[in-house]
């Protein structure tokens, strides 16, 4: 069992054009310019909402007030996201990468990942994803990264468990330790060290399943559920 850590330019002068040919050319291409920077073009590439199925639920743009979330909006870049119990929701990111979160949450979307600093995530990619990007998820006490994988974080104060649901999953210690769940796998940290990782037996697998906050009742997809339930026996 290894140790945890505590749980407390100037602009150039442009020539005329020497043919309606260039100036056409030069046209067509301020267009293609502008049309990349629309409004319903950047939305494409933001994170949004895609559910909401109880409340309450926050999100908290960058400088602004807190807002109550809803499916369709979108977020800004290094927002935050906040959820009190019942509450939760389901966030699509970019390239097929998506999370859920519950219980008493917060979340903050940084440029290289999700910094969960506290309650509940489930976290996956989409199968189908074209460019799968790792995804990697800070905690206070190490960092999750996924590659076509879903984890599980709980994060409270006695204790933060990592879940793999499926794939494989890499966990990587504050003080530098790496450790690889696999399907089923659990691994804890706790104010008396790091425990696991243990794989759950069948009934846990099933209990936890039928219980979880994020695994039920959403009306948004989530794509990785089949794979689930099929690496961990749950289908007929």
């Amino acid at each position: 069992m290894n140790p945890a850590p505590p749980l407390s330019t100037p602009v150039a002068h442009l020539s005329r054009p020497r043919s309606g040919r260039l100036a056409l050319f030069g046209a067509a291409a301020i267009g293609v310019v502008a049309f990349a920077f629309t409004p319903a073009v950047a939305e494409l590439r933001l994170p949004r909402v895609l559910d909401v199925p109880s409340r309450p639920a926050f999100i908290r743009p960058p400088g602004a007030a807190e807002l109550k979330a809803r499916s369709g909006q979108v977020i800004a870049p290094l927002s935050q996201l906040r959820t009190e119990k019942p509450g939760r929701l389901q966030v699509l990111l970019a390239d097929g990468r998506a999370f859920r979160l519950g219980g008493n949450a917060l979340l903050q979307l940084d440029p290289d990942g999700l910094n969960l600093r506290g309650g509940q995530i489930i976290a996956w990619i989409n199968p189908s994803a074209l460019r799968r990007r790792p995804l990697r998820i800070r905690t206070r006490v190490g960092t999750a990264s996924i590659q076509g994988t879903t984890v599980f974080i709980d994060d409270q104060p006695e204790e933060v468990l990592f879940l793999s649901w499926e794939g494989s999953v890499e966990i990587t210690t504050t003080s530098g330790t790496v450790f690889t769940l696999s399907s089923g796998e659990i691994l804890r940290a706790t104010p008396a060290g790091w425990i696991g990782p243990r794989r759950l037996s069948a009934e846990e697998v099933r209990q936890r399943r039928q219980r979880s906050i994020l695994l039920n009742g959403f009306e948004a997809p989530m794509e990785t559920l089949p794979v689930i339930e099929r690496e961990l026996g749950l289908t007929p």
